[in-house]
């Protein structure tokens, strides 16, 4: 159990350090389910539990000075929970949002009292002209809010993975019915918001082609993504089309 907090933990800090990265979304929680599968011994439960949560937390993105529910403690704690239930993508549901919540109130003691002291000390190092320093605290801000989430995945799982199982025992079925009436919708919302994204004059048509050449001639998926490759190729051209750049002569009269 001890081993598997700390591995969980870990999943949690190399999530956060998708920050450090470039944002590659190794964050989400269909990337971390699986991994936390792996740990628990139930890669198809991760997979499964991890795209449901994906759906579930499409919307929690960081815009501007919004903190969202912190989406890694509440994806890995919640994945994890259900696996080792054994009460499945409802009870992942039922518990990644207020975990989620619990690590969203972390991190705003983190931005609004720890960053800006952090941040003072860089300013008075900066005008000292100590690089070194503003390096050293920068790298050291990012350490230790991974390490924080670490210890928040690390002890949540460590000591509540007991009592966990008779918590979700006490929620009641028509609860635990609707959540589960609810994940199955998840998927076609999912794909709802991504049609609503594509569905435009221009790829629309590409759209009902690949419909057509699956349902009615049985082409499969790679198959469909050659095709689609090979639509864009011819689209758009296997050079880089470069535009002439029209000059026009002005008159000069000041000479």
């Amino acid at each position: 159990m001890t081993v598997q907090a700390i591995l969980l933990g870990l999943i949690a800090f190399i999530g956060k350090c998708d920050l450090a990265t470039g944002t590659n979304m190794i964050q989400r929680p269909i990337v971390l389910g699986p991994l936390v599968g792996l740990v628990l011994g139930d890669l198809q439960a991760g997979i499964t539990i991890g795209a449901t949560l994906e759906l579930f937390f499409l919307g929690a993105v960081s815009v501007g000075a919004y903190i969202p529910p912190n989406v890694i403690v509440g994806g890995v704690l919640g994945t994890a929970f259900a696996i080792s239930t054994g009460q499945g993508t409802e009870a992942a549901i039922t518990l990644a949002m207020p975990i989620a919540l619990i690590a969203q109130a972390v991190d705003n003691v983190m931005f609004s009292l720890v960053r800006p002291l952090l941040a003072q000390m860089a300013d008075r190092y900066a005008a000292k002209g100590n690089a070194k320093a503003v390096c050293a605290i920068h790298m050291c801000t990012g350490i230790l809010t991974c390490s924080i989430l670490f210890l928040l995945t690390f002890l949540g799982f460590a000591i509540g993975s007991s009592q966990m199982e008779a918590f979700l025992n006490l929620i009641p079925a028509v609860v635990t019915d609707g959540l589960s009436i609810a994940t199955g919708l998840l998927p076609a919302l999912g794909f709802a918001m991504l049609a609503r994204m594509i569905m435009n004059k221009n790829v629309v048509p590409y759209f009902f082609l690949g419909f057509v050449l699956s349902a009615y001639f049985g082409v499969p998926m790679v198959g469909i993504a050659i095709i689609g490759l090979i639509i864009i190729f011819t689209s758009i051209g296997f050079k880089p089309q470069t535009q002439a750049i029209d000059t026009v002569e002005v008159d000069d009269d000041d000479f």
